[in-house]
């Protein structure tokens, strides 16, 4: 009886501290995914930044240079840029001869 328990005490763990955090990550990722629209800043699981030009179904055509455009499937999005009004300004980094 005692490893039967051991067993749903080590479930029930798995399931608070792994599955239910990937599930709200994933459900926040669909969400974001699904407002995109055209101007927004976003940035690839490749790791590029650029600005969506034109959205298709499941392709975006987004803007990573001054007129250079490349093609994204909409589920390799993995953030949205915010605007840097919208976030504190950081601080200034401290040349070596100010200090």
């Amino acid at each position: 009886m005692e490893p039967l328990i051991f067993i749903g005490v080590m479930v029930g763990l798995m399931w608070l501290l792994v599955i239910r955090p990937q599930r709200r990550r994933t459900t926040e990722l669909s969400a974001m995914i699904s407002k995109l629209s055209v101007g927004d800043e976003i940035v690839t699981a490749g790791g590029l930044y650029g600005r969506i030009v034109r959205m298709e179904e499941e392709v975006l055509a987004v803007e990573i240079a001054p007129d250079i455009t490349v093609r994204v499937a909409r589920g390799a999005i993995t953030g949205l840029i915010q605007d840097e009004e919208d976030e504190d300004a950081p601080e200034a980094p401290i040349a070596p001869g100010d200090r």
